[in-house]
């Protein structure tokens, strides 16, 4: 663990710039608001536009900014690694320039550091106008290992990295790429790293599209796909360098060759001439023959296991990766319960080509999948969801359609009838089944046990009264309309001001009836809540009162020397069943009554 006293700053912030006067303000400013101990160190890759005159004007009234210049090299590493050689701090952090974090970003990263000793800290990227990582921000985490976690699909420096790490293995940029030096500089890091922590509830890191082009990434020929595959070389070979033979290294190589060398069997080798075409299929086929293990393969997708069959066959990659980038059109026209069961209709076409139709659920956090059989007629499907069949979690609907050996998945939803198409929640069997349409993109999903929708549920107060000193209360249970006595759990009443609960036993007195007594309650507010479940998480929804007349008066009682007052009454706006208890000694009694008769 690294002494504090022996690092000036806690963080050193290192930022590559190039002609990015229209971008720059925006960047510097967020990097002055972190409330960390901070270093700015911006390196100039001899910038031609008015870069260099606005980054002399903040270092003079900033003195966290320390600004390099040096002489166009076109290469990112070798801005990086210049300001790397100047930082100070117990990390660093890699930001371009036009890219910005959110004010909280580098302290929320430095104490999840600090807190778990860690060597590399992920913050949650979004995109604006670029495809971000998402899959290891699912939740916050302290500690995950190469292996069972996604962080390793994530390859860009855009974290906080120990500096001793990277100082003690000699990790640094590769100057000779002008593309992918950050992959093998992320690839060197991990192989190195002991504690990995991931910080996904904020979104630290915005990853920005510049509407010019002019970043290195949208350059032409910046993703030529037989220059990435030669430069997938590098951080392949680095990664085989340090990690052995055997699960951990098929993990990492299972990323490499899903998004770095089959993925160019997409679309980039659809749009190359026919000449490239063969060299990057005999590229890949070299990758493969050098790299590719039973284990990995085992692990790729159907698409990917046709593609490697076909590498010997160009006509059939060809088709294979029409069948890819052929528009998928789907519309969903019609949403309704069938008894227990989700009934979906709509339209669906793969154009120019047929394949075998299905709709596929994903569960979100358990990653299980539910294939769905439609019937099918042209364009037109329906499909019938038995919600029996489906466990507790977000279930997301896609539209499936497969051809050639190519799965292609759509989510259904988006393009919709809007009459016709309204999702209601159904309760049967004890759980409930939310359809719902996701913000902002409409499309469909399935809450099975309530996890994100608002379950819509009442609980309405018919009787009360006094089983001595037990206050006795019977009502109704609705659950999406429905009756919904069998999710009922217990009574709970949480006192106002403190935040106290007592838990008393609720039980179902028919399909829609439930009835619980609660003995003596202490001092104070105390407002009533049934808790059930559904299915998914504990939900909870206040008694209400239709009729406040009918509730039983007050109930007094003398224990020992002390008088309890208990009166149930319904709140005024709300018409929440919420009960007042009081309580008063002789002494207290006697003095009031004192005051009285001098009155």
């Amino acid at each position: 663990m690294d002494a504090l006293s022996d690092y000036p700053v806690d963080v050193s912030v290192l930022v590559p710039a190039y002609n990015c006067r229209a971008f720059l303000d925006r960047c510097l400013t967020s990097l002055l608001v972190q409330r960390v101990s901070k270093e700015i160190i911006v390196v100039d890759d001899g910038s031609t536009d008015d870069t260099r005159s606005l980054l002399e004007l903040y270092a003079r009234h900033h003195p966290a900014i320390t600004v390099v210049h040096q002489d166009h090299t076109g290469m990112p590493g070798s801005a990086r690694n210049r300001a790397l050689a100047r930082a100070r701090g117990r990390y660093v952090f890699f930001c371009d320039a036009d890219d910005y974090l959110g004010p909280f970003a580098l302290e929320k990263m430095l104490a999840t550091a600090d807190r778990n000793g860690s060597d590399i800290v992920l913050g949650k990227v979004v995109g604006h106008g670029r495809k971000a990582p998402a899959s290891m921000f699912r939740a916050n985490a302290d500690r995950v290992t190469l292996q069972g976690s996604t962080v390793y699909n994530s390859l860009n420096v855009f974290k906080l990295f120990r500096r001793t790490m990277l100082d003690r293995h000699r990790i640094r940029f590769d100057e000779s790429l002008r593309v992918g030096e950050d992959m093998e500089f992320a690839v060197h890091a991990y192989c190195h790293a002991d504690v990995i922590s991931i910080v996904a509830d904020y979104d630290c890191y915005h990853l920005m599209d510049r509407e010019d082009g002019s970043s290195v990434m949208q350059e032409p020929g910046s993703r030529e796909p037989l220059a990435w595959l030669r430069m997938a070389r590098i951080p392949i070979a680095r990664m085989i360098q340090h990690v052995p033979p055997g699960p951990l290294r098929d993990h990492l190589l299972l990323r490499h060759f899903t998004f770095d060398v089959l993925a160019q069997l997409g679309e980039p080798f659809l749009a190359a001439d026919e000449s490239a075409r063969e060299k990057i299929a005999v590229e890949v086929a070299d990758l493969c023959q050098e790299w590719l293990t039973d284990g990995v393969r085992a692990r790729l997708s159907a698409a990917d296991n046709t593609r490697l069959a076909s590498l010997t066959d160009p006509d059939r990659l060809v088709r294979l990766a029409r069948v890819q980038a052929a528009p998928l059109r789907r519309r969903l026209t019609s949403l309704e319960w069938t008894g227990d069961r989700l009934q979906i209709s709509g339209s669906v076409k793969l154009s120019g080509f047929e394949g075998t139709v299905g709709l596929l659920l994903k569960e979100r956090s358990q990653r299980a999948e539910c294939r769905i059989p439609v019937t099918r007629v042209a364009d037109l499907f329906s499909a019938t969801i038995d919600v029996a069949d489906l466990a507790t979690g977000i279930w997301d609907v896609f539209v499936a359609v497969e051809c050639e050996g190519i799965r292609r998945l759509g989510r259904l939803g988006a393009d919709r009838d809007r009459r016709s198409t309204r999702p209601v929640p159904r309760f049967t069997g004890g759980v409930v089944a939310l359809p719902y349409l996701t913000r902002p993109y409409g499309n469909l999903s399935l809450d099975v046990g309530g996890h994100v929708v608002r379950v819509p549920a009442s609980v309405r107060l018919t009787r009360t009264e006094w089983v001595e000193r037990r206050f006795r209360i019977e009502g109704q249970v609705m659950v999406g309309g429905r009756a919904g006595a069998a999710a009922v759990r217990r009574l709970v009443w949480r006192e106002r001001r403190t935040g106290r609960e007592r838990y008393e036993e609720a039980v179902a007195t028919g399909s829609r009836a439930f009835a619980a007594e609660t003995s003596p309650l202490g001092r104070g507010i105390w407002d009533a809540y049934l808790e059930l479940d559904m299915g998914g998480p504990m939900a909870r929804f206040p008694v209400k009162v239709v009729e406040p007349k009918s509730l039983e008066r007050a109930r007094t009682w003398w224990q020992g020397t002390t008088r309890w007052t208990t009166r149930p009454y319904a709140t005024a706006v709300s018409h929440r069943l919420s009960t007042s208890v009081r309580r008063a000694t002789l002494f207290t009694l006697a003095r009031r009554a004192f005051r009285r008769i001098r009155l």
